[in-house]
């Protein structure tokens, strides 16, 4: 039985059952229920702070579908519609040398009842409460029967610790076709998520407060040229091909290089961007790319989430992160995600 979501189509101003034709260019938007009552989020969220926060301490690494073959190329990616700035949102001011506080990760059970976790990144938006991750981090692409269970989003996570408070998502957008035909150029997420809560007594979830008043939003750029450099941000944690192990997932890395169009073999894409990186793949599902990004700010333009990684050169160690390219159907889904108001749950 085809899971409970519901399709819109490009300039819907109410929810249908049903993806509505329309131009070849438009873009179906999927809304995914997450945690939709009170009560359920408050459970949610409780289920992963109890006991000293063990379930979020106990997640392991997100390791589906974390790499692909890869071919660089040195042709460029021509947009498909008017370029769009929207500005990053300032939080608090950063501490000297800090990372941005923006990223964190995102936990959730798989298909496997086990709990994990990929890389999310809270991004610019009216309601302040939205978190941009790989699309396969929120959908069940194993099991294809609705959406990843439990999903909550810890910005500033590190070894249980939970600096900004655990955000429980309400409902999540994504483009129809990575659900529908599983083509991979929609393979992100847009994940509306309630007030932060904290346990200040044992079953007592205390709010507090909107996510990017808390941590900022970093902006979003859509249908530009290919970047000459972007700055990722993630927890990678799995291994090289080659067996290495240069990250541990526990804190959040960067790293800087040129972007690319590329080639992928082992998933649906008509137009990967590629970045010079040496993240592995499990753990940095879901990382931002951020070009303009400004160390005095922490801040910069989402331009990209890593889906994937690869292995170009055939040395056994990653070198290249994979993700789609951000056009205006991911800003159409993005354009639905900002519309929508969640709320505290405590």
């Amino acid at each position: 039985m085809r899971r409970a979501l519901i399709a819109l189509g490009i300039g819907l101003g109410v929810f249908g059952s049903t993806v509505v034709s329309g131009p070849a260019q438009a873009a179906g938007v999927l809304v995914v229920p997450l945690a939709r009552t009170v009560t359920a989020a408050q459970e949610v969220a409780r289920f992963w702070l109890a006991d000293g926060a063990a379930n979020l301490k106990n997640a392991t690494p997100y390791a589906v579908r974390t790499a692909v073959g890869g071919e660089r190329l040195s042709s460029d990616i021509v947009p498909d519609g008017p370029s769009v700035l929207i500005p990053p949102l300032q939080g608090p001011a950063p501490a000297e040398g800090s990372m941005p506080t923006t990223s964190g990760k995102v936990f959730f059970i798989g298909s496997d009842l086990q709990p994990h976790w990929c890389t999310g990144t809270a991004v610019h938006s009216q309601y302040r409460n939205i978190v941009a991750t790989a699309g396969h981090c929120l959908l069940d692409i194993e099991a294809p029967a609705g959406a990843l269970a439990k999903w909550v989003f810890v910005p500033g996570y590190a070894e249980g610790a939970t600096p900004f408070g655990l955000y429980v998502g309400k409902q999540a957008e994504t483009d129809y076709d990575f659900d529908d035909i599983r083509d991979d150029d929609g393979d992100y997420a847009f994940v509306n998520v309630y007030n932060g809560v904290v346990l200040s007594a044992p079953e007592v979830l205390t709010n507090v407060g909107r996510l990017a008043d808390n941590v900022g939003g970093q902006g979003l750029a859509i249908n530009q040229p290919l970047a000459p450099t972007a700055d990722v941000f993630g927890h990678p944690a799995g291994p090289n091909p080659d067996g290495s192990r240069p990250y541990t997932g526990e804190t959040l890395e960067r790293s800087t290089g040129s972007t690319f169009a590329t080639t992928v073999t082992g998933v649906r894409m008509d137009r990967p961007v590629g970045v010079d990186s040496p993240f592995t793949g499990e753990g940095s599902l879901g990382s931002s790319w951020l070009i303009r990004y400004a160390d005095d700010s922490r801040s910069g333009y989402l331009n990209g989430i890593t889906i994937s990684v690869a292995d170009t050169d055939g040395d056994g160690r990653y070198d290249t992160g994979v993700s789609p390219y951000f056009d205006s159907e991911l800003y159409a889904v993005y354009k639905n995600a900002t519309k929508q108001w969640t709320g505290t749950i405590a």
